[in-house]
C-alpha cells in the first residue's frame, strides 16, 4: 500500500514515479552501455586490451548471456514476491550488477592470467543481479496508482521514456570512452551508472515510495490464485486463447532473432565493415547501438497517430505482427545492399546509411509489435495462471536471444554475411506470410479479447511506447 502524500507530485504524477524513472534510466544506462561494448571487447586483440576471442565464440557467448538475462527474472520475481519484497530485491540486484561491471572493468595488468575468470564472474553477477532487478521495478510503477486511476497508462509512457533515454545515452558515453581510451574504463563507467541507480533507490525510496515494495505481500495472493487454479478447469475459450499465446510466441522468436543481431553481428559489422567517417570524425561503432532507442522516441507518436487516423481500419494485432516481420525483412534488405557495396568498393567498407536504414525499419517493426507480446498475455491468459504465462513469454524472448547469438556466430569461412542476411530476411517474409494465413483463425481464437481499437491519442501513445516493455521483458499490466 502506498503511504505517500497525494500532494507529493510532479506534472500530476507522484514523485515516486520520477524516482523509479531515474532508477531504471541509470540501470539501463549501465546495461546497454555494457551490451554495446561486450562483443567488441571480446573480439579485440589482447594487445589492445581485449580478450582476443574469435567472432563465432564471442557471438555464441553473447547469445547465452542475453538469453539468461530473460530467464533469471523468473527466479528474481519469485524471491521478491515470497521472500525479499521488491525494494530489497532491487537494491540487492543493483549491487550485484555494479559488482559485475566493476569485475569486468578490472584492468588486465592487475589480474594476469585471470582475465577470462574475472570476465565470467562479472557476467554471472550481472545475470543474477538483473534477475532480481528487472521484474520488480515496473510492478512498483503500477503500485503507485490505485485501481482505475486514469494516470496509470501515462505513467508507463514516462517510465518507458526513462528506459529509452538510458538505452540511447549509454552507447554514446560508454562506447566513446571504451573505444577512445580503454575497454575496462567502459565497464567501470557502466558500474558507476549502476551505483547511481542504487543510491537513488536506497536514499529516496522511503520518502517518495512510502511502503510500496517493502513487504512481499504477493505471497498470500499467489496462494489464493493457486488454490483457485486447482479447482477451476480450463474452458474451451481459455484453451483457444492459450493457443494464440503459444502461436504468437513462436513468431516473436523469429522477430527477435533478427532484431537482436544489433548487439552482436551488426555491432561487429559497424566496427569492421562500415565507413564511419563523417566530416573527418570517425563515429565510434558503439554509437549505432543508440539509434534504435532514439528512433523509438521519435517515431512512437507518429505510429500512434497513424493508427488513430485509420480508425476502424486499424489492423488487428496478428496483422500488425505480420507487418513487423515484413519491416524486419526490409532491414536485412538494407544489409544486402551494404554487402553488395562492400564487394564493389575499393576500401571494402559500406556506407553507414545502410545500418541506419536497417535500424529505422527494425524500429518501425518493433513499434508495430506493440499490441502483441506481454500485453496480449495479460489479455488472453486466464487470470489464475497469468504470472506463469508471463514467465513462459520470458522464455520465448530468452530462446530468441540465444538463437540470435548462434545465428550470428555462423558467419565465417563456410557462411557469408550475405547468406545470413538473405536467410534471416527470407525467413522473416515466410513467417509473415504464414502469420497472414493464420490471422483470421487467431482472431477467432481470441474470442473478442482484443476488443475495440483504442481511439484516445494518449492511450495510443502509451501502447506504442509499450513496445519498450516487450523489449525489456516488463509489462504495464503488472
Amino acid at each position: 500500500m502506498n503511504t505517500t502524500s497525494s500532494e507529493d507530485s510532479i506534472l500530476g504524477h507522484p514523485k515516486g514515479l520520477f524516482l523509479l524513472f531515474g532508477t531504471e534510466m541509470w540501470e539501463r544506462f549501465s546495461y546497454y552501455g555494457m551490451r554495446a561494448i561486450l562483443v567488441l571487447y571480446l573480439t579485440e586483440m589482447t594487445t589492445t586490451g581485449g580478450l582476443g576471442w574469435t567472432q563465432a565464440d564471442a557471438l555464441k557467448l553473447y547469445g547465452i548471456f542475453t538469453g539468461l538475462v530473460y530467464v533469471t527474472p523468473l527466479l528474481g520475481g519469485w524471491l521478491a514476491d515470497n521472500v525479499l519484497g521488491q525494494r530489497k530485491s532491487i537494491i540487492i540486484g543493483g549491487i550485484l550488477m555494479a559488482l559485475g561491471q566493476f569485475t569486468l572493468g578490472t584492468p588486465h595488468q592487475y589480474i594476469p592470467g585471470l582475465e577470462v575468470t574475472f570476465f565470467y564472474l562479472g557476467l554471472g553477477l550481472l545475470i543474477l543481479g538483473n534477475g532480481l532487478f528487472k521484474p520488480n521495478i515496473s510492478t512498483m510503477v503500477g503500485d503507485l496508482y490505485k485501481e482505475g486511476d486514469h494516470r496509470r497508462d501515462g505513467a508507463f509512457t514516462i517510465f518507458y521514456m526513462g528506459i529509452n533515454l538510458g538505452a540511447a545515452f549509454a552507447p554514446l558515453v560508454i562506447g566513446y570512452i571504451s573505444e577512445t581510451y580503454q575497454w575496462q574504463y567502459g565497464f567501470i563507467v557502466a558500474g558507476v551508472g549502476m551505483i547511481i541507480s542504487v543510491i537513488m533507490q536506497f536514499t529516496l525510496a522511503p520518502k517518495y515510495l512510502g511502503d510500496i515494495g517493502v513487504v512481499p505481500a504477493a505471497k498470500v495472493a499467489m496462494t489464493q490464485q493457486a488454490n483457485q487454479g486447482s479447482k477451476v478447469p480450463m474452458t474451451q475459450e481459455e484453451r483457444d486463447r492459450m493457443k494464440v499465446i503459444l502461436v504468437l510466441g513462436i513468431f516473436t522468436i523469429m522477430f527477435w532473432v533478427g532484431f537482436e543481431q544489433a548487439g552482436g553481428l551488426l555491432n561487429i559489422f559497424a566496427r569492421d565493415s562500415t565507413d564511419r567517417f563523417l566530416m573527418g570524425f570517425e563515429i565510434p561503432a558503439t554509437w549505432f547501438q543508440s539509434v534504435n532507442a532514439i528512433f523509438i522516441v521519435v517515431f512512437a507518436p507518429v505510429i500512434a497517430s497513424i493508427w488513430i487516423k485509420m480508425g476502424d481500419k486499424e489492423p488487428s494485432s496478428p496483422i500488425k505482427f505480420m507487418l513487423a516481420l515484413i519491416f524486419l525483412a526490409l532491414g536485412f534488405v538494407c544489409m544486402m545492399g551494404a554487402v553488395a557495396e562492400i564487394n564493389s568498393s575499393d576500401n571494402g567498407k559500406a556506407s553507414m546509411m545502410w545500418l541506419v536504414g536497417l535500424y529505422f525499419f527494425h524500429t518501425i517493426g518493433e513499434l508495430c509489435l506493440s499490441p502483441i507480446g506481454l500485453s496480449m498475455v495479460t489479455k488472453l491468459a486466464p487470470l489464475r495462471i497469468v504470472s506463469f504465462m508471463m514467465g513462459v513469454w520470458f522464455l520465448f524472448i530468452a530462446a530468441a536471444n540465444y538463437t540470435a547469438g548462434y545465428v550470428g556466430s555462423l558467419v565465417g569461412e563456410d557462411t557469408s554475411l550475405m547468406t545470413i542476411f538473405v536467410s534471416v530476411g527470407a525467413a522473416s517474409l515466410a513467417s509473415a506470410f504464414i502469420l497472414y494465413l493464420l490471422s483470421d483463425k487467431l482472431i477467432d481464437w481470441m474470442h473478442g479479447a482484443e476488443g475495440p481499437h483504442i481511439t484516445s491519442e494518449e492511450e495510443k501513445m502509451d501502447e506504442e511506447m509499450g513496445v519498450t516493455g516487450e523489449h525489456e521483458g516488463i509489462s504495464n499490466k503488472a
